[in-house]
This record gives structure tokens, sequence and C-alpha cells, in this order.
């Protein structure tokens, strides 16, 4: 019976959706002002403005008890805070943050940009906030309009600087996309505020002092939900995620990383994975996902447990991570109501005796299986392979990444601009070598080859869709079928991992990892998709084309 529950619910819930659709288009001639009607209940399904104001700022912040320099988004201009507010809405809705900077400290990056990541941003590439692929960077003391909508996308998505390192220093924030007809409404009680998760890495050097010492990631501590502790600092209160007995949550787990991944788990507590990267999936259970930088997981948490105190765990794999849990390194709390004790205690429960850890092979999308293209490798009308190094150029006096041999450097010209301004061809966009064409509405398969690229795995996300990992990194196996969708997946170095997608969304879009010093050292390429297109299905507002002569102007004592 209960597996009949999980195989039927899902499809009464889509057909429902199905015939509602087809319904609104009839009264309302579209996809937006949907109504679904239960009973006595209307609900409105999309097609609300959000008009939001959003500052990026300095401020001291001591997150894990160690006060640093930051860059953060807020609310106001008097404030930031780390994570950078929730910003939520519906399916369907349309998004206006008008993003204005505030920077004042010369330590770090003072210009910015800010990605809206796992959105696809059809028609609004301008929007997709990369500097010097979509946009060049907001300088200090001005501002800019995100203007975007949300058509038909829901689930767990962020929103990061993507100018050079400048997230490592603080600018994250989540995002939720609420679905009023979800297919996995029936497996939660709970899904609010309260139930977003977020994991990052922190560090007490600024970014740029990172990349000076040109060693690997060592985080001085794990923050969940921006709390945490470091070795040997005061024990500052840990994160604590109330639950009630007997209640379903649906937990929404946001790897914010600058670049380490962490094991995620929460003792004495099983996990069931009903989405990944925003995309449905088919409800798995683990009680253990190593989650790396860029990834999100929804994960149902049954509260079935004595009423106590246990602990949430975000192993890091390198600094902090060495520790383990003394002291609450790495770690929060889930507290029941009415638990014995207050929440300042330490939990007092066990790893799991039997862990059961994700294999993203085992995934399955829950909605529209199957990757496009042919059932076999090279069924696609387009592959490209793409294999990764690591050395140092002639003449350079530092090592790089390479993707094919070219290591990739931001372009002085926006890729974006450059096609606006009559540029097609590959041979003719910058950064030379690193620029590749597709063509409009056909089957892509890019084999993404380990090489040589240390320091992996690489989590490689995709902008502007979410893609069919028809081969992963844990398997030798290809799956055309029901391959899991996402938009980050791993590259192992020396191994191959293997995607394809669909080109239906014109512009320059950004490939590369998101282990921020690997894509700041070259491990990246932009897709330029539909280059001849472009132009009418992505038009620039007036605003957009005045970010390039402000930024150009600075003096070289404004940069970085």
């Amino acid at each position: 019976m209960f597996k009949i529950k999980f195989a039927l619910e899902p499809f009464l819930a889509l057909l429902l959706l199905s015939v509602v659709t087809d319904l609104s288009r009839l009264a309302f001639g579209g996809d937006f002002g949907k109504v679904f009607v239960s009973g006595a209940e209307v609900i409105k399904i999309g097609g609300k403005v959000h008009s939001e104001n959003l500052f990026v700022v300095n401020r001291e912040l001591s997150p894990d008890g160690f006060e640093r320099s930051t860059v953060l988004a807020g609310l106001s201009s008097q404030n930031g805070t780390f994570p950078g507010p929730l910003i939520t809405g519906t399916k369907g809705d349309r998004f206006q943050i008008n993003v204005t900077d505030l920077l004042t400290d010369s330590t770090m990056a003072r210009s910015t940009s800010i990605h809206w990541h796992g959105l696809f941003q059809k028609t609004t590439n301008y929007a997709d906030g990369v500097s010097f692929v979509s946009q060049c960077p907001i300088v200090a003391n001005h501002s800019f309009m995100y203007d975007f909508q949300v058509p038909d996308q829901a689930g767990t998505f962020w929103y990061h600087s993507h100018l050079s390192v400048q997230y490592c220093d603080g600018l994250r924030g989540p995002i939720v996309i609420y679905d009023p007809l979800d297919p996995h409404r029936f497996l939660y009680d709970v899904d609010d505020e309260s139930t977003v998760i977020t994991i990052a890495d922190w560090y007490h050097d600024t970014s740029y002092e990172l990349i000076a010492k040109r060693a690997g990631l060592t985080p001085d501590a794990t923050l969940i939900n921006g709390k945490g502790r470091y070795v040997g600092g005061p024990n500052i209160p840990l994160e604590v995620i109330n639950v009630e007995y007997g209640k379903r949550y649906r937990f929404r787990v946001i790897s914010m990383s600058c670049g380490v991944d962490h094991g995620f788990s929460i003792d004495g507590h099983d996990l069931t994975i009903i989405e990944v990267d925003g995309v449905n999936t088919q409800p798995l259970t683990v009680n253990h996902i190593q989650l790396y930088a860029a990834q999100r997981y929804s994960v149902v948490l049954h509260a079935n447990q004595k009423p106590d105190v246990y602990r949430i765990r975000a192993l890091a794999t390198s600094g902090v991570g060495a520790q383990n849990f003394t002291n609450g390194v790495n770690s929060g709390i889930l507290r029941y109501k009415n638990a014995a004790g207050n929440s300042d205690r330490g939990p007092t429960s066990s790893q799991q005796s039997h862990m059961v850890s994700l294999n993203e092979n085992d995934l399955r999308p829950l909605e529209c299986p199957g990757a496009p293209g042919k059932p076999y490798p090279g069924g696609a009308d387009l592959v490209l392979n793409l294999t990764m190094g690591f050395g140092v150029a002639p003449g350079a006096s530092a090592p790089s990444f390479f993707m094919n041999n070219v290591s990739y450097v931001s372009p002085k010209v926006p890729v974006l601009l450059q096609i606006l301004s009559g540029a097609q061809s590959a041979q003719d966009l910058l950064p030379a070598g690193s620029v590749y064409t597709l063509p409009r509405n056909k089957v892509i398969e890019i084999n993404l080859l380990g090489g040589s690229a240390i320091g992996g795995p690489h989590p490689f996300h995709l902008h502007g869709h979410a893609f069919d990992v028809v081969k992963t990194s844990s398997s030798s196996d290809y799956n055309f079928v029901d391959p899991v969708r996402r938009d980050v997946t791993l590259v192992n170095q020396n191994g191959q991992t293997t995607i394809r997608f669909l080109t239906d969304n014109p512009g320059p879009w950004f490939l590369h990892c998101h282990i921020d010093p690997h894509l700041e050292a070259g491990l990246a390429v932009v897709l330029a998709e539909d280059t001849r297109d472009t132009k009418s299905n992505d038009p620039v507002p007036a605003g957009w084309d005045t970010l390039c002569p402000i930024y150009d102007s600075l003096t070289p004592d404004q940069l970085p």
C-alpha cells in the first residue's frame, strides 16, 4: 500500500496540474494568473510581482566568534546578514530586485554582480548576473535592477556574487520558489522559512588573501544558517532547528560553499530526497548526503524519534573538518519540542551506526524522465569533449586550470555585449578559445573529462539549463532512460561525466567549476547559444547599457 501511494499520488497530482493548466489557459489566455479550485478554496498560481531592494555592504561580522570584514547582502543600507535575506516567491512570479553597491573596503572587491543560481533566465540573459559574461559589474555607489520572471520553475535555489571570488567573503543567500501544486505535497507537513538550511564554509582570511596563499581551501569554520565554531574559538550558540514530534518537515538544504564539500546528516533520522537542484525526483531515502558546492536537496524528515536534542552534522572535507565534531564544530542542533534540558547543551546523540549515503546515480527525475537524443553515447546533434588540465602555461608565473588547453580569463567586454554588437561565431568572440557557439533547438552532449585537473571532485554548473547526467562520475554505465536531472554535477580527475540538454534558451551561458578559486584560475567556458537570435530573444534594459561605461571609467585605485 505504501509503495502504491508513492506511485499513484504524484500521478494524480500531475494529472490535476495538467487539467488546471489547460483550463486556466482557456480562462486567462496564458500561463499566468492560473487558479486552482478545491472546495471553497481558490489558490492563485503565480503572477505576483516582487519588488525588492538589496544592498551590498561591508560589515564587520563574527558568525563563528572571529570578527572580520565581510561583503554581505541586506534589505537596508545599514544592514547586511549572513546568509543574505531569504527571497521567496511562487512559480510564475516576476522579480524586480534593485541591487545597490555600497562597498568601501579596498581589501576586497568593491564592484559586484548577483547571479540567481539555478533560475533559467529565459529571455533575460542580461539578468543572469555573471560579470563579463552577461554584464559589466555594478560599481560602488551605483545600482542595477534585475528584472526577470520564473514562469515554469519551482524548488530550491540561491543567489551569490559572480565577480571573481567575492562570494567567498559572504555575499550569498537562499531563494525558494514554491509550487502550490507540488506533486510531493502529501509527503510533508511543514515547508517554510524555518526549514531552509544553508551550509557554508567560512574563512578568517579574505578571498584575495586565500588566492594569494595559492594553497588548498582550508576553512576555519562550517556555518549552518550562519552559525558555527572554529577550533579554539568561543562556544558561541549553534544553530537550533525546532521540530515537533509526529510532523514531517521539508528541509531545503543548500550548499553555499565557496569550495569545500560537506557530509550532511541528522543523527537518528532518515532523509527522503524529493528535489535536487530545483528538479522534483522520485523519493529516495538515505541518511547521509555528500553536499558539494552549489548543490541543493529537499529532504523530508519525519520527526518520529524520542523527543530530545540531536546533532545536525555538516563535516567539511578539509580545514575545520579535521577536528570532526569536537566542541561542536561542523555542527548544529535539531531540537524536539518538549525535549529535556535546553538547546544550549550539546546533543548527546551519536552518528548513524549504519550509514546509507546518497549515490547520485540512484536519483531519478519524477517528471518527464529520459535524456534528449538517441539512447547511446554520441547520439546527439552536437557532441563536445571538454578536457580539463592543470599546470603552468608558457610565460606564466603561477599554475592555472585549463579546458581544452585554454585557461578562461574574463574578457574586458561581456560576451553578451559582444553578441549584441554583431559578433556571432566562436572565432570572433572573446576570450579566445573559451567560447563555444551552439545552434538552437539541438541536443547537446558534453563529455566533461577530468584529465589532470587536481583538487576534485569538481562540481560543474551550467547556467540557463538543467541537464541530464547520462553518465555520472560514480558510474561507468550510461543511463538514457531516466538519468538524474540537475544543474550541478561532479567531474573527477581522470574521470568522465557526460551531460545532455536541449538548446532552447538563446544567450551566452557559463559552464564552470563551482569551487570558486578554481573558476578564478581558469576552469570555465562560455556556451554561446543561438547567437543569431540572441538580440531579439534577450532584449536588454537601458540600465544595462550604462553598466560598462561606468565600470570602464574606474581608476586603477578604485579596483579591485
